[in-house]
């Protein structure tokens, strides 16, 4: 199953990766956070801190995942090509 969905690439969520260390994806409504987690360290070669989610009323789940202070938010956000 992928758990990571695509980026989130709204106004918002391009501030909390400059201001946050944040990332923010939609991924599959079925997934846990303990997921999440593990496939974006996986996919990205970094080491998150904390990762908080939201259910939108369609079904739609986001995940906001921090970064740990020696990686920065702002390298995974080339590589996914939003800034």
């Amino acid at each position: 199953m992928a758990v990571l969905l695509h980026p989130l690439a709204t106004e918002k969520a391009l501030n909390m990766v400059d201001r946050n260390n944040i990332i923010s994806y939609v991924v599959d409504y079925r997934s846990t956070k303990t997921e999440i987690k593990k496939e974006f360290e996986e996919t990205f070669a970094v080491k998150v801190a904390q990762v908080n989610t939201s259910m939108s009323i369609k079904n739609v789940k986001k995940a906001f995942i921090k970064l740990k202070p020696e990686f920065k938010a702002t390298d995974v956000a080339r590589k996914l090509k939003l800034v």
